[in-house]
């Protein structure tokens, strides 16, 4: 075997982790946009397709739209629209750049942490390869992950950087790239707490220069609180993101649509269900509906029997295993913004919001994996067996998963095959298809949808049209008496019964 000092096997890893991401996420370029939230994002916005001038830069910092602030995200893609218009491979180009650049930053930040390369470069090829992470680099609208976790991981960097050399000069550099983080996703208020974490592993902050005969106990309190002192500006910054994100979403109905115990049921769910879909990544779709009241009883008490068991375990493990503690905690606490318990979107997950989180799994994924396989006569074969093994099967389903992200029509097509009374998908599919002509298509996939959730006089009404076009008088008066029933005072409704049982009335007898 060819002996690589450190330097270039770093390097190594860095050029493969690239290219291998680039090969397994090729057919994103290839990828249109997506009719569910790109439009409002980049191909119906004005002030994006405007690219970057003082009045889109000014509407960026100001507007609402999409019940979020995130200035930064805008802007890049003003950015994009003055690159590449509305070429949507620019647009995709620029989201798998960021996943690659967040890839090697992962790498070298634990490698810089821990001084090992192996657990690191195994980190980063899981973020990289993971099948749930297609969500945010395949979907334009998603920008704000990729680019959030860029800020996210510039400021760890500065951060180690800050504790190894304390002073304001490496401190500032750690502010302004949370601050910039905080304006392209709010998730980065938990930022300040995952630093804590890694003060006390691998940074190992709590145990060192410590007195031969001083109080353990006494000395681990004082450098905790010394640590956590250092985090206020930073938690100020949160705070202040915190304050502005409820602003914005107070507006959002469903915040008050779904009563709180369904959403914390919900949320403890959807805790057990991130877990599984990490170790089984199948079905996976862009919109997972909300069982609201629907949601089983023994779901929750599942859920919560599961996350006690694994917290217990990791506390009682945590002192010898430092990294168990600190991988748990960030997947836990990392999630506490999008889990659900504000509740805005009609989704009850989505593989998105694991783009940060599951680093805290794949932590002690890595380091256990060292740990178990690190005696001597394991120490090569098996390890790097099971890790080729491992990447080879992620990287076929993240292939599989990024060609149902081609056009919106696979994907919704798909996205309804893998889930349960996702009346929202079949809703959108008959409004596509309606477009493009297909009525008997647009009449299966809208009948779906008033199937699973019959108040939606929308749809009745688009039905009601549908059948009268093909002659089918009945079930268009039908559909017509379900918009009443939801609108009664609809005189378009009335007008349009009366019309259609004269034409009823003249129609022959079969």
């Amino acid at each position: 075997m060819i002996n690589i000092t450190k330097k270039y096997r770093s390097l190594l890893i860095c050029i493969i982790l690239a290219l291998v991401t680039l090969a397994v996420y090729a057919r994103v370029f290839t990828c249109d946009f997506i009719n569910f939230d790109d439009n409002l994002y980049v191909t119906d916005n004005s002030h994006i397709q405007s690219g970057l001038t003082w009045q889109s830069i000014k509407w960026a910092f100001t507007t609402n739209q999409a019940y979020n602030w995130h200035p930064m995200v805008w802007i890049s893609h003003m950015l994009d629209c003055r690159l590449y218009g509305l070429n949507p491979l620019g647009h995709h180009l620029t989201n798998l750049l960021f996943h690659i650049i967040n890839t090697l930053l992962l790498f070298l930040v634990f490698k810089s942490m821990t001084g090992q390369i192996w657990p690191s470069a195994f980190i980063a090829a899981l973020f990289a390869l993971h099948p749930v992470h297609v969500e945010s680099v395949a979907w334009v609208s998603e920008r704000k992950d990729v680019l959030s976790t860029f800020f996210w991981l510039v400021t760890m960097w500065f951060y180690v950087r800050y504790v190894r050399r304390q002073s304001f000069a490496t401190y500032l550099p750690v502010m302004i790239s949370l601050a910039l983080g905080l304006m392209a996703k709010q998730m980065l208020v938990t930022l300040p707490f995952v630093l804590l974490l890694l003060d006390y592993w691998p940074l190992n902050r709590f145990g060192k220069n410590q007195p031969k005969n001083s109080n353990k106990a006494t000395m681990k309190t004082a450098l905790f609180l010394h640590c956590f002192r250092e985090k206020i500006p930073l938690l100020f910054l949160s705070a202040v993101a915190s304050l502005v994100v409820l602003l914005v979403q107070s507006e959002a109905t469903l915040v008050k649509l779904i009563p709180f115990k369904y959403r914390l049921g919900n949320a403890l769910v959807a805790y057990a269900k991130y877990i599984i879909k990490m170790f089984w990544p199948s079905r996976l779709g862009i919109l997972y509906p909300h069982p609201g009241s629907a949601l089983p009883t023994w779901q929750v008490i599942a859920a919560v029997c599961i996350l006690l068991l694994i917290s217990i375990a990791v506390i009682l493990a945590g002192r010898r295993h430092k990294y168990l503690f600190v991988g748990w905690f960030w997947f836990i606490g990392t999630l506490v913004p999008v889990i659900g318990l504000v509740q805005v979107g009609l989704q009850a997950m989505a593989d998105r919001y694991t783009y940060v989180p599951l680093i805290g799994l794949f932590i002690i994924i890595a380091w256990g994996t060292a740990d178990i396989f690190g005696k001597p006569r394991y120490k090569t074969i098996v390890p790097v067996s099971a890790a080729i093994v491992i990447l080879s099967v992620l990287s076929g389903l993240t292939w599989i998963q990024v060609g149902h992200w081609q056009n919106s029509f696979t994907l919704f097509e798909h996205t309804a095959a893998v889930t349960n009374n996702n009346d929202i998908m079949h809703y959108n599919l008959g409004s596509m298809y309606l477009r493009e002509g297909k009525t008997d298509e647009a009449i299966k996939h809208y009948s779906e949808s008033v199937k699973i959730k019959p108040d939606q006089p929308t749809i009745h009404s688009n039905l009601a049209i549908l059948y009268g076009r093909q002659g089918k008088y009945d079930k268009a008066i039908e559909h017509y008496q379900e918009v009443l029933k939801y609108r009664p005072d609809d005189k378009t409704a009335y007008e349009a019964i009366r019309a259609l049982e004269k034409m009823q009335n003249k129609s022959p007898t079969p």
